[in-house]
């Protein structure tokens, strides 16, 4: 059984930087690949960053543009963990932000940022940005 449990989430401030961790567990559980997808009350959810493991020294990183450049999420193998650093927190980042990963073969010029592209998921975490 996979298993990707989210935590950091909370109550911030404008402009906080608050960090999520997403920590993945399972038997027989691999992956090349990572994201953050968020969904605020109302509204669809929608994908925020992506992560795919590199052979070389830098993995491949997509955001969405709202969060481009306030961002930054990256791994840590030897804890089976996925980070996102959220810099620059606004109002509008208020949401329930999910972490994913996918199990299915990975293409090296390929960008996935679609929730069919992804094959788990996390409960969720929630973080509120007050103004």
């Amino acid at each position: 059984q996979v298993q990707l449990v989210e935590s950091g989430g909370r109550f911030v401030q404008a402009g906080d930087s608050p960090r999520l961790a997403c920590t993945a567990s399972g038997r027989g559980f691999s992956t090349d690949i990572a994201a953050w997808f968020r969904q605020a009350p109302g509204k669809e959810r929608e994908f925020v960053a992506t992560i795919k493991w590199s052979s070389g020294d830098t993995d491949y990183t997509y955001y969405t543009a709202s969060v481009k450049g306030r961002f930054t999420i990256s791994r840590d193998s030897a804890k089976n963990t996925v980070n996102l650093l959220m810099n620059s927190l606004k109002p509008e980042d208020t949401a329930v932000y999910f972490c994913a990963s996918r199990t299915r073969t990975t293409l090296t010029d390929m960008t996935y940022a679609s929730i069919l592209d992804y094959d788990y998921w996390g409960q969720g975490t929630q973080v509120t940005v007050s103004s």
